[in-house]
């Protein structure tokens, strides 16, 4: 036997097992007649016998019909509802969004709910990682990435610009000396960004000069990581004010000092060009902007 299914003639076989008729069944495939019976026709012809005992006013499944013919019928219901399943799918508004694991928990995520008040009808994807997505390659619409703006061929529209501050743990910096200048921070252990450059730069802007102590301490690739740390009594660390917001109202972290500095990076919405012309897009920028003022 051939391994092609004919589905029309199994759909046709269908129908009018269901109907009893070759008329209604062809009105319910939106067929003649004639086309309906010549698919049970070519059917019974493939299995070799016949599926249906006709009558002037009616189609009665024989035996060996009437036993196949729930399969069949719950085998087209399924895809039918397979197919729904698509065209729903097709319908719904979905925005795949990437961005780095410390802004999605700290800041995103938390917000997210009045979005999706205000736009029931569209569907956040957020994917959080240190890795920077392809937005050509790895099917993401939005990109919240933390640099300086240049993302060649992309649009790219600054949201924010985080402000740093020195926390530790309340009960490192009760046991450690008093912090009253940014130097002090120097005596406590200092947990570092990946490239540990923001302690010297933040030392630097408030009038310290160089010292080696400054790039020294373990060093994590993410914010959300660093307040963790920090949380857990490892050491000062120079995380965006946002973040640590959260953590210094529980009591679990302290601002060892009244010293923000401005972050050298900001946080930028970068897409590629046609993305941004979809409505349910703009919707998002409208909304995050207006969450980031």
């Amino acid at each position: 036997m051939s391994p092609v299914f004919p589905l029309l003639a199994l759909r046709a076989f269908a129908e009018v097992g269901r109907h009893g008729s070759m008329k209604r069944a062809a009105a319910s495939l939106g067929v003649t007649s004639g086309a309906v019976s010549q698919q049970i026709r070519q059917l019974e012809e493939r299995v070799g016998m016949p599926l249906f005992l006709r009558s002037h006013h009616k189609m009665v499944l024989t035996e060996a019909g009437a036993r196949v013919h729930p399969l069949l019928r719950g085998a087209f219901d399924q895809i039918e509802h397979a197919l729904r399943m698509l065209e729903t799918e097709r319908a719904r508004k979905t925005i795949s969004l990437s961005t780095v694991p410390s802004f999605a928990a700290s800041w995103l995520v938390p917000r997210l709910g009045s979005f999706t008040t205000r736009h029931p009808d569209i569907e956040i994807r957020v994917e959080a990682s240190t890795a920077l997505a392809d937005l050509r390659r790895d099917g993401v619409d939005i990109a919240i990435r933390h640099g300086l703006g240049d993302y060649p061929d992309l649009l790219s529209e600054r949201l924010m610009t985080p402000v740093l501050v020195p926390v530790g743990s309340p009960a490192l910096l009760a046991a450690g000396a008093p912090i009253r200048e940014p130097a002090d921070c120097l005596a406590y252990p200092l947990l570092q960004d990946a490239d540990r450059a923001d302690w010297a730069l933040w030392l630097a802007a408030h009038g310290e000069s160089d010292d080696p102590r400054a790039a020294r301490g373990t060093a994590f690739e993410d914010d959300y990581l660093l307040i963790r740390a920090a949380q857990a009594g490892q050491g000062l660390a120079l995380v965006p004010r946002e973040y640590a917001r959260e953590e210094i109202a529980a009591g679990r972290l302290a601002q060892a000092l009244d010293k923000p500095w401005p972050a050298r990076f900001a946080y930028y919405l970068v897409m590629r060009p046609d993305v941004a012309l979809r409505p349910e897009v703009g919707a998002f920028v409208d909304w995050i902007k207006e969450q980031a003022r």
